[in-house]
């Protein structure tokens, strides 16, 4: 149950980190403006919330975890918000990191 629960944190913060990058993003890049920045600080705010959540008591191991499902959740988000389609690369890349935080987090200490 402790590594479901884990599985899930990460998923809920890349929702709330990846998604408060991109709302400042829009808010700047793409001139929606500060209501939208707001909302990506609050949620960018929200994801340092529910990182704090993981049954790990590590800092470093969480956030460096963290790093790889960001990687991975980054593609997914660009392919579904606006259409980036990844190459062989960004795959291979996201995997590894994917691999990199299963040996991080759930290998036997």
């Amino acid at each position: 149950m402790t590594v479901l629960k884990s599985l899930l944190l990460f998923v809920v913060a890349a929702l709330f980190e990846i998604g408060g990058a991109w709302l400042v993003w829009q808010g700047v890049r793409e001139h929606r403006g500060w209501i939208w920045m707001g909302a990506g600080v609050i949620a960018l705010g929200a994801y340092g919330f529910v990182a704090t959540l993981q049954p790990d008591a590590s800092f470093g191991r969480i956030l460096a975890a963290y790093g790889g499902v960001f990687v991975a959740g980054s593609l997914v988000w660009g392919m579904v918000m606006d259409g980036f389609r990844p190459d062989r690369w960004d795959v291979a890349g996201a995997l590894v990191c994917l691999v990199g935080v299963a040996i991080i987090m759930y290998s036997p200490r």
